[in-house]
């Protein structure tokens, strides 16, 4: 069983003597300062559950350095001891943030039971506060059981069987795939099929945070840390404790952060931003990527024992393309689910509409196929959806309308077109993404910024 640890502040050598053999005795892990610069120091370098203050210290006022405490350990009670009882310094001392006041002589006996009664306060107003910080990273839907997992191919009947296997371990697992397959519902389905179901899902992808803030979701960072940092404020290891923490596109992560991360899981611990305290850290990893880390690490951008230390278990979802069985049952899925949200009554799809769907490459996956048919419920007016419903013809017509001009152009100047329109389709698909991009067109990321620019792309 974890030991609470209490931090003593009292100048009097004796009575720091009498409550510690007292309180070691009980359990507790004791630090003991006689001034408030050593009991700053141990603050920011030991993870504090309680204090003990004394009202008058050698370099300052007991009261002033609650006001220190208050601001920047706003969790941690104080008990407030003084030699100087007094109704009003217990009124001024319970105003400035003490959880309670004691004269000397201590009893202690009443210490031990106010101690007690601190501590499982600030357990309660701990996770409430981490509570309340995860819900930041929480979706609705995260509190719900995990849906549309459709495996009527035997590609996905592999992946789930694998998924059941691993699932209860804490192993770390790698899902590959390429974009829209459906990795985070894999990672949810871990998760809920786990000893740590109870606890929370944290998710952050790492493409959609620039290096820097990462950095701080991740770890989390102390008040002053950075400009800015007006507060301390956890992290996404801290805030995932007892339960999973999933980290999408971990290909994006920046070179200099993954050695941290790797820092992290060899030691479950890690330090906040701007601080010196070791926290301990009990989480299960989950990453996922559509990059290929294998010529990632090839190319210098990917740390190799990083990659080992992420799988150990590797989970690979293939394309939609290559389990079609899996485009109608899902389908039939996601008009269900637009239904009630859209309060429609839509029953089946026309056969030219199912028509499109198999015969669709599908480049967006999964998450293409919701969309198409989430549209469709929208647009609908009849009970069933069409092949223009799903925006087919739409796309027919722009791919004719484009061959036409195409024909009808120079070469020069149709090569030119053709050019463009294929760089600003890939870096829609890649979400503006230049590496992903080139992969997507078979070029080299030198060359596509070139082309970029050339063409007066995005500007």
């Amino acid at each position: 069983m974890r030991k609470e640890n209490l931090l003593i502040v009292e100048d009097e050598r004796l009575q720091r003597d009498v409550l510690e053999n007292f309180l070691s005795k009980r359990g507790y892990s004791l630090y003991l300062a006689e001034s408030q610069e050593r009991a700053r120091d141990i603050l920011q370098s030991k993870d504090i559950n309680l204090i003990l203050l004394d009202w008058r210290l050698p370099d300052g006022d007991g009261l002033n350095f609650l006001e220190f405490i208050r601001q920047n350990y706003p969790h941690i009670p104080v008990i407030m001891i003084t030699a100087f009882a007094s109704i009003e310094h217990a009124v001024i001392s319970m105003k400035k943030g003490a959880y309670y006041y004691l004269a000397k002589p201590i009893n202690l006996e009443e210490l031990l039971l106010l101690i007690e009664r601190a501590l499982k306060e600030y357990k309660l107003t701990r996770e409430v506060y981490l509570l309340k910080e995860r819900l930041k990273y929480l979706a609705k839907g995260e509190f719900e059981s995990i849906e549309g997992v459709i495996a009527e191919s035997e590609a996905m009947k592999k992946v789930l069987a694998l998924v059941n296997k691993v699932a209860d371990t804490q192993a770390p697992v790698l899902i590959t795939g390429e974009s829209g397959t459906g990795k985070e519902v894999v990672a949810k389905l871990l998760h809920q099929l786990s000893s740590k179901k109870e606890g929370p899902f944290i998710k952050i992808n790492c493409a959609a945070i620039p290096e820097t803030l990462l950095e701080a979701e991740l770890f989390g960072y102390e008040k002053g840390a950075f400009t800015g940092a007006h507060q301390a404020k956890p992290g996404l290891f801290e805030l995932a404790e007892g339960g999973t923490l999933f980290l999408d596109e971990i290909g994006e992560m920046p070179f200099s952060l993954q050695s941290k991360l790797l820092r992290v899981l060899q030691d479950n611990t890690f330090r906040r931003l701007g601080s010196v305290r070791e926290l301990k850290v009990n989480f299960r990893l989950i990453t996922a990527t559509n990059r290929d880390l294998s010529k990632m690490i090839g190319e210098g951008h990917f740390r190799e024992d990083l990659y080992w230390r992420l799988n150990v278990i590797n989970i690979h979802i293939p394309p939609l393309r290559e389990r079609r069985e899996d485009i109608l049952p899902l389908s039939r899925y996601f008009i269900e689910k637009f239904n009630q949200k859209y309060g429609k009554k839509v029953r089946e799809l026309t056969q030219e509409a199912i028509r499109a769907l198999l015969n669709h490459r599908f480049p967006g996956n999964v998450r293409e196929l919701e969309n198409r048919i989430e549209r469709g419920i929208i647009l609908a007016e009849e009970e069933v959806l069409t092949r223009e419903d799903l925006g087919f013809l739409e796309e027919s017509n722009r791919k004719e309308n484009l061959l036409d001009k195409l024909l009808k152009l120079p070469l020069e100047e149709a090569v030119e077109l053709l050019e463009k329109t294929r760089i600003e389709e890939a870096m829609e698909r890649a979400k503006g993404v230049k590496v992903r991009a080139a992969e997507l067109l078979g070029i080299t990321e030198r060359m596509l910024r070139y082309k970029i620019e050339k063409y007066h792309i995005g500007g």
